[in-house]
């Protein structure tokens, strides 16, 4: 699995909503609200066989309420 960190720019007034329809989707190891220019922010493992980009436009990207994402990749340095 590879593991991705998603962080969430929402329509006002939507975090809440978006928040409860990614977890009923049960795809996120980790959910937390933030402070600043994003929302929400989301550790997802993506199975390696699955294309990232692909992964989370299907599964996070298509919950109305979202305006803007940001995906940053993991990778084993050490």
């Amino acid at each position: 699995m590879t593991c991705v960190f998603v962080q969430l720019q929402c329509q006002p007034g939507k975090a809440y909503a978006v928040a409860d329809k990614i977890y009923d989707r049960e795809i996120v190891s980790e959910l937390y609200s933030t402070s600043g220019e994003f929302d929400l922010m989301m550790k997802i493992y993506v199975p390696k066989d699955e294309d990232i980009g692909k992964y989370i436009h299907d599964n996070v990207l298509n919950i109305p309420g979202i305006a803007r994402s940001l995906t940053t990749m993991t990778f084993t340095a050490f």
